[in-house]
């Protein structure tokens, strides 16, 4: 009987841990690897807890920035070796070429579609222009690389997600300082009934030049709904001369708040 009551035991154990596995929905990082962390309930859980629940059976759903990519299985976490051996990683059986992230849930990460427009069209280059100067920019130069238009909080209305960036450099290098007048960031337009709203997602200004300053350059990479709550994340990239990092974030109309990152850098 005794025997009995201890098997029970242990298989109670065992189904508790698989459950708690299941409800946890790691992140990952398609072409490096790298895990974020993983979405439960609505919290959002850093990458060492999500990490000990991670088994061979994890299935992921690959996404791109406008398109899911197909499935991939992945493994343990793993740490890094140098300059990343404070970063976790997950390998995963396939990484399409246009994969950016990777999520273990049964949703639909991708239920709106971001649409790539014209980033030469007036009405942002004035936008953009108008918001640099704010930030001390004089006669600003600008270079928009993309803009994405996608519902984010699916009310109906779309709103308008600019990557810009200019170090005055040549096929995208950010260089090791920055001149006068350079930038790079990411902004959020929204149009309410009574104005067009600017949010910051993230960036840096130099309306003077600055010497072995390390700037980085900014981009949207991704827009999914990560943690299943039918609103859509904002995944950034960014950049600096020896070293990479990227981020989710979560941007409600109030205030933009930084969720989870990975890093890897000299």
């Amino acid at each position: 009987m005794k025997r009995v009551r201890f098997v029970i035991a242990i298989f109670a154990f065992w189904m508790v841990g698989r459950a708690a596995a299941a409800d946890l929905h790691p992140i990952i990082q398609v072409q490096n690897g790298y895990l974020f962390g993983a979405t439960s309930d609505g919290k959002w859980i850093k990458a060492e807890q999500a990490a000990k629940t991670l088994t061979d059976e994890a299935t992921y759903r690959i996404y791109g920035l406008t398109e899911p990519l197909g499935e991939a299985k992945g493994g343990e976490a793993k740490s890094g070796d140098l300059p990343c051996e404070e970063q976790l990683f997950v390998m995963l059986s396939q990484k399409p070429k246009k994969g950016l992230i990777a999520l273990a849930a049964p949703w639909n990460a991708l239920p709106r579609t971001p649409q790539l427009i014209d980033p030469t069209q007036k009405v942002y280059v004035d936008a953009v222009r108008d918001f640099l100067k704010t930030k001390q920019i004089k006669d600003p130069k600008v270079k928009i690389e993309n803009i994405l238009r996608v519902d984010l909080d699916g009310d109906g209305k779309e709103e308008a997600l600019i990557s810009a960036t200019n170090y005055f450099t040549k096929d995208h290098y950010v260089p090791m300082w920055s001149q006068a007048g350079s930038y790079s960031m990411v902004v959020l337009f929204r149009v309410t009934a009574r104005k067009v709203e600017t949010q910051l997602v993230e960036g840096e200004f130099y309306p003077k030049t600055t010497s072995y300053n390390a700037p980085n350059s900014y981009k949207v990479v991704a827009i999914l709904d990560l943690d299943g709550d039918g609103k859509m994340e904002v995944v950034v990239a960014s950049q600096y001369y020896e070293g990479e990092a990227t981020t989710i974030y979560r941007c409600n109309p109030k205030k933009v708040e930084e969720l989870l990152s990975v890093a890897c850098g000299a």
